[in-house]
């Protein structure tokens, strides 16, 4: 008879891993992963951070225009979120992103080595990417970031309130705060539905200890900032009420690199890949044309009769 410590593990929605695609972190969980692989030899590699609250589901629209381009894109749920092991939305540390995904970045890398590699990161997956980008400066050829958390608004971290969330995280860490509110997912309603009846993601309110964790990855971005240099391309909505528009324009400002775009969108809520149509459609188009134009020109076929 089999012991029961010998059952498959299984993802937070009872599937085992041996039918999921998966990695295992340092800390012993399996992190469900999503590949989109090219018919043709991949050009370069493209890793995808997603969101806060969410999963890697909802990045198919950019990950297939991606691989249209003989892309290879990648992706995986962070822990704690989606179809990954972890407790839900909580973090000791927000350096055990970064650490998942250099390490599911060297495992591609290690299949397909001396090919480009990109980050594709979302609010606080563009966190993800400037710090994962940060500890290797020379290992990636770009960043496209799409309403990235690079700061956190100012008047919800004022110094007392920031004074006062510290002061919690010592005596209460799994206090409540707020929830994410949907509504400012977007301006079209059908994706604002479709994000609140997806159950993979979380609909939870966020704690303490987690929003910690957010404000001390906003203070290492704002001290990185300024030794930057790698190629970036910005995506933001002036209407953005989830990640504050003012560190996009502070990061592009104080950037050292020579190679850096910020493009505003009016009118635009945070999740621009899902915003109004027209808006979505010209995201898919930026991110993908930013990242062809770097890529080194394909190899041309030998000439017939040459």
């Amino acid at each position: 008879m089999p012991e029961p410590g010998d059952a498959p593990r299984r993802s937070p929605q009872g599937v085992p891993y041996t039918e999921l695609r998966h990695i295992v972190n340092a800390d012993g969980l399996h992190l469900f992963c999503r590949y989109w692989e090219p018919a043709s030899p991949p050009r370069a590699l493209v890793f995808i951070a997603h969101g806060a609250g969410e999963h890697s589901g909802p990045y198919e629209e950019i990950a297939q225009r991606l691989k249209e381009r003989s892309l290879l894109v990648f992706a995986h749920d962070h822990v704690g979120h989606g179809q990954s092991e972890g407790e839900r939305m909580n973090i000791r540390d927000f350096q055990i992103y970064i650490r998942d995904s250099l390490q599911h970045i060297d495992l591609m890398k290690s299949r397909h080595p001396d090919l480009p590699v990109f980050i594709v990161g979302h609010s606080m997956g563009g966190a993800i990417s400037i710090l994962t980008a940060c500890e290797r400066p020379n290992d990636f050829t770009g960043l496209v970031l799409i309403s990235p958390m690079v700061q956190m608004n100012p008047e919800s971290a004022t110094p007392f309130k920031v004074f006062v969330a510290k002061l919690l995280n010592h005596m209460l860490p799994s206090l409540s705060l707020g929830s994410i509110e949907s509504k400012w997912i977007s301006r079209d309603k059908k994706q604002v539905e479709a994000y609140d009846n997806d159950e993979l993601n979380y609909h939870g309110r966020l704690r303490v200890s987690f929003g910690i964790q957010l404000m001390a990855a906003a203070e290492r971005i704002e001290r990185a900032i300024p030794s930057i240099s790698w190629p970036f391309l910005l995506l933001h909505g002036d209407v953005d009420k989830l990640c504050d528009i003012r560190g996009s324009k502070m990061m592009h400002e104080k950037a050292a690199s020579l190679d850096k775009k910020l493009t505003i969108f009016e009118g635009g809520y945070h999740a621009l890949h899902h915003d109004l149509p027209e808006v979505a459609e010209t995201v898919l188009k930026d991110v993908t044309s930013w990242i062809t134009d770097r890529l080194p020109p394909a190899s041309m076929p030998p000439q017939q009769g040459s």
